[in-house]
């Protein structure tokens, strides 16, 4: 296994990297051979992703691995959720494929909830209500862009999309088609049932495969193209988070949750099948696939987009600073001096979170912060008390008694948020791998290949391989105040 090389291609909303991986001295080993930016751009009133520029990025990183004249085996994009591209056997692409932000669902949300019932889509899929799903977006094409679905032949999300790039060969992986709204995890197929309420048309849902699928070799074009040969594309966890939480380093029981912090934040547990009744769909959860048929009954809620969008408001106003920076600067700042709903409805696209935030706090009797580390700092106590609301429902829900929380992802390089997350939460905290979901990609595409044999081992290679921190909870009055003022902003829309 040291000698065989595994690539993972790992896309977000900020950046997508090509990571190099290898087993050696039973440890894995992770290079990053390329990085680039990666945000959507805003067209004629609408907001879309330049997947084919993503696309020439990857194939830059591909040629970088061939130029170390390794073995590689294999690779695997994975991506976020929800998104997806439209094409046909003649088109690679029909259009340009809309951002999950983008507002068209904000005429679709509410009046398909309302024809339909919250109760039967809840039956149907298992997945929290957000706008940004799939569902909603399909159905503004139906409405919208019907010109451009009858000349469509399928439609793929992100990741499998680029997968199909790779290999020729169209398939959704399970991961990524239960972020989608349209999934039925109790048949393991599209939701006909969603599919005949919306008139949405049957002949775009491609074919859905298991985590951790072979779907064959790299294109004869893509050979050319980037030099490597003999290399496998592989349907891992296609979904970014189903990849994070194979990688959590947990020991078997189940007193643990995961939280994968990035732009978003994902809080749940795993189960051996899905948990689709009432509390769950009242509580607002989710329940998406996961490698080795696993369920991550989980919680999507906002996440470091408040602090990723206040700096990019700071840089466009000449204030560069770095995350680190951000983190010492509310390190020194004071504590819970404002407080806001990270999940509140202000939030999720505002044309200035900076400003957003100041209008949160003014409505709320609040001290608006006025310095960037007091902004910082309103940004991570706020997510670590939402973190230990979630928690608690999470328990209420399961049955299970959670004494740690492991945070994986970029979100786990902060000390100071998962010093928070331990005393707002309660529970112990243990933060890492920091690349979590490369790291899943990577250790799911040596399970497809026979090189491990099941999540077991993938659990037990990342807890030798990388360190993992932990925190213990200091639960003070100031903590104990605060969770009953982060209370009080449950009322609010």
């Amino acid at each position: 296994m040291s000698e065989k090389y595994y690539v993972a291609c790992d896309l977000g909303a900020e950046s997508g990297r090509v990571i190099l991986g290898n087993v050696t001295d039973g440890k894995l080993v992770l290079e990053e051979l390329h990085r680039f930016p990666n945000s959507a751009a805003r067209i004629q009133g609408s907001l879309r992703w330049n997947v084919l520029g993503i696309f020439e990025e990857l194939k830059k990183g591909l040629r970088k691995v061939a130029d170390r004249n390794v073995l590689v085996s294999s690779l695997s994009v994975d991506s976020w959720g929800v998104d997806y591209v439209l094409f046909n056997q003649n088109q690679p692409m029909l259009s340009l494929p809309y951002q999950y932000r983008d507002s068209r669902t904000e005429g679709t949300y509410e009046p398909a909830i309302k024809k339909a019932g919250r109760e039967k889509i809840f039956n149907e899929t298992g997945i929290q209500f957000m706008s940004i799903n799939t569902l909603y977006h399909m159905i503004a094409d139906v409405q919208e862009n019907s010109d451009v679905l009858e000349v469509a032949d399928q439609f793929l999300t992100i990741a499998d999309y680029l997968n199909y790039l790779f290999s020729g060969v169209a398939s959704n992986e399970v991961s990524l088609a239960s972020t989608t709204q349209m999934y039925n995890p109790t048949t393991g197929n599209w939701s006909d049932e969603l599919i005949r309420e919306f008139s949405l048309p049957a002949k775009l849902f491609p074919p859905i495969v298991p985590s951790g699928t072979r779907l064959g070799p790299l294109t004869d074009e893509l050979r050319s193209e980037t030099g490597l040969q003999n290399v496998d594309v592989v349907a891992t966890c296609s979904h970014d988070t189903g990849a994070a939480v194979a990688a959590v380093p947990a020991e078997a029981g189940d007193d643990w949750a995961y939280l994968s912090s990035g732009t978003w934040s994902l809080i749940g547990v795993e189960l051996p099948q899905p948990l689709i009744n009432e509390k769950a769909r009242t509580e607002n959860f989710t329940n998406e696939a996961g490698f080795g048929g696993t369920t991550r009954f989980l919680k999507n809620i906002v996440g470091l987009w408040l602090l990723q969008e206040s700096r990019r408001s700071w840089i466009r106003q000449g204030q560069e600073y770095g995350y680190a920076e951000l983190n010492q600067l509310a390190d020194e700042a004071e504590p819970f001096r404002s407080l806001v709903d990270p999940n509140n409805a202000a939030f999720m696209s505002p044309s200035d979170m900076p400003t957003a935030i100041v209008d949160f706090c003014q409505k709320t009797g609040q001290p608006a912060p006025e310095t960037p580390g007091q902004f910082t700092r309103c940004i991570l106590e706020s997510l670590s008390l939402l973190y230990g609301q979630t928690l608690d429902t999470l328990e209420g829900l399961t049955d299970r008694k959670i004494t740690k929380l492991h945070i994986v992802g970029g979100g786990s390089q902060s000390t100071l948020l998962n010093q928070f997350a331990a005393n707002a939460t309660g529970r112990t905290v243990m933060a890492g791998p920091v690349e979590a979901t490369a790291v899943g990609n990577v250790l799911i595409q040596a399970v497809a290949l026979g090189d491990l044999d099941s999540l077991g081992s993938i659990r037990e290679l990342v807890r030798k391989s990388f360190p993992i921190e932990t925190y213990h909870p200091d639960s003070s009055a100031q903590w104990q105040e605060a969770r009953q003022r982060f209370q009080q902003f449950e009322s609010m829309t």
